[in-house]
């Protein structure tokens, strides 16, 4: 590998990390501006994720709409101010589904609207629609990249011989 391949790689790793929490900090700007203060920012994308689905907090993580490491705690607070309900599954006792209660669906609709007002935003901005498809194209190879390295329990070294 190349130095600026390396580099290159590492640093669009991190651009991706710190896109994810300037993302975070703009949509606990929008329910600051909304007024909504018993739920903070990442509650609220598990939320939104959620719509009208019902789900198992494994379906969650696995569809990839919760990447944090304390989904209960979320999850916890999200029930205990009536946003979601729980019930357990009628075909799997030890299964807990979730959904959201009214509360939650109106909030649901108020996030859409921010997100909207984003991507209308977005088309007044240098980006373009071709250059969001193709910032996804690419992430979606990334992410399939580190899929195959999971699934191999990562890449081997490349051994070289003292004679080289």
């Amino acid at each position: 590998m190349s130095m600026s391949l390396k580099k290159d790689y590492l640093d669009s790793v991190s651009l991706v990390e710190r896109l994810h929490r300037q993302f975070l900090e703009v949509v606990k700007l929008e329910l600051d501006r909304m007024g909504i203060r018993d739920i903070n920012n990442v509650q609220a994308l598990i939320l939104y994720n959620i719509g009208p689905d019902e789900l198992t907090v494994g379906e969650l993580t696995q569809r990839g709409y919760y990447l944090g490491s304390n989904v209960s705690y979320n999850l916890k607070k999200l029930i205990d101010n009536e946003y979601i309900s729980q019930a357990r599954s009628p075909h799997d006792r030890r299964s807990v589904r979730v959904k959201l209660t009214e509360t939650g669906i109106k909030l649901h609709g108020l996030l859409d609207k921010v997100f909207e007002r984003h991507a209308d935003e977005l088309t007044r901005s240098t980006l373009n629609p071709q250059d969001l498809t193709q910032l996804e194209n690419t992430l979606r190879r990334m992410e399939q990249f580190w899929i195959a390295a999971i699934g191999q329990g990562g890449f081997a070294p490349q051994v070289t011989s003292a004679a080289e």
